[in-house]
């Protein structure tokens, strides 16, 4: 990618945790491994045991490619962008796009249908108002609470029915003309589902590929096993790891609300909005991790399922058979309890202490 400084995301609705890949501890095989920056984090790619005719230089620029004209899709930080210039567009008319950008979009929306509008690509102007978002200082003092008025007049702008999404021919449409569109929450998956599709294309199957921790595996690492991913504990302070999965041919998202909060006169809030209240989400969930066939599915499921909170949203997983893993803290950066919906139970390797669980009903 030409930019010194790559094109970021703004994360609306949730803060995508790093999910921490587990070294092998098998000696033997071989790997080629890649990584650098995108998105405003990092990317990661291992392929296990790679055919001696692949090229590393040619794959590393390919996949690069890949990752630069999606940031040229979809970044909001990028001026220049596909997205930028649709928020720009003040007409109510269907304006033409590139087919990755409608096809992304329209999935977004599908999500906010389907998660009751608590996925919601229009949020940013609610993001803003309470001090998060593109420009926001976490250095400075947090802002007051912003006014009830002034929720509502943002929340005007907001609202994933007045954007509309077709993909033959691909456009997009505001039907209010200061709508903006935002896919921070489900770009990265996208990304990911884009490089594991040119990884399989170029006949590689065992891979595991990994932007700022939303991940997606397939086949066997390195040591001839299958890849193991855990999932961070939410903790503000030191890292450690909370349970390990064997995800398979599949992908792994998690969103959680620790790293990103304001406190003002020992009040708290979270950088999670609902977009139903226009305000920050209030209950005590702390992350959210989503298995999914595909990542863009994992990463806004697990979004929609953080706005929603541990309890609707393990009623959610539960009722669309969403394998979802609910960390709640019990106080504040200390104690956590954790839930699950049955579907996950089939990801938890068989020495990890929640694997006990397996066998009895996760949750409430």
């Amino acid at each position: 990618m030409a930019a010194a400084r790559p094109a970021r995301f703004t994360v609306p609705a949730c803060a995508l945790l790093l999910l921490l890949l587990l070294p092998a501890c098998d000696p033997g095989g071989s790997a080629l491994r890649m990584r650098g920056a995108t998105m405003g984090t990092y990317y990661a790619v291992t392929v296990a045991n790679p055919p001696p005719a692949v090229d590393e230089a040619r794959l590393r620029a390919e996949l690069e490619q890949i990752l630069a004209r999606i940031n040229a899709q979809m970044s909001t930080y990028d001026a220049g962008s596909e997205i930028s210039r649709f928020n720009r567009h003040r007409a109510t008319d269907w304006r033409p796009v590139s087919p990755q950008l409608a096809q992304v979009t329209a999935a977004a929306l599908t999500l906010a249908e389907r998660s009751g509008g608590v996925f919601d690509v229009t949020v940013g102007p609610l993001v803003q108002l309470w001090g998060f978002g593109p420009g926001a200082d976490s250095a400075a003092a947090p802002p007051p609470p912003p006014a009830a008025a002034a929720i509502q007049a943002a929340r005007a702008r907001v609202g994933h029915r007045k954007l509309r999404a077709r993909t033959a021919p691909p456009a997009l449409r505001k039907l209010h003309p200061e709508l903006s569109l935002d896919l921070s929450a489900i770009a990265k998956g996208h990304a990911v589902d884009a490089l594991a599709g040119h990884l399989a294309g170029r006949g590689l199957g065992d891979f595991l590929v990994d932007i700022g921790g939303e991940i997606r595996t397939r086949g066997i690492n390195p040591a001839g096993r299958p890849w193991r991913v855990a999932v961070e504990r939410p903790h503000r302070g030191a890292r450690a790891v909370h349970t390990v999965l064997t995800p398979g041919d599949n992908a792994v998202a998690t969103s959680g609300d620790y790293r990103n909060f304001r406190e003002r006169g020992g009040r708290r809030w979270s950088h999670i909005i609902d977009p139903r209240s226009g305000r920050p989400v209030e209950h005590a969930t702390a992350s959210v991790t989503v298995v999914a066939a595909d990542a863009m599915t994992a990463d806004g499921l697990a979004t929609a399922l953080l706005v929603l909170g541990a309890d609707a949203g393990l009623r959610f997983a539960r009722r669309h058979d969403v394998a979802a893993y609910f960390i709640r803290r019990s106080s504040f950066d200390s104690g956590f309890t954790v839930s699950a919906s049955p579907a996950f139970a089939l990801y938890l390797t068989p020495d990890n202490p929640d694997a006990a669980l397996a066998s009895t009903p996760f949750g409430p």
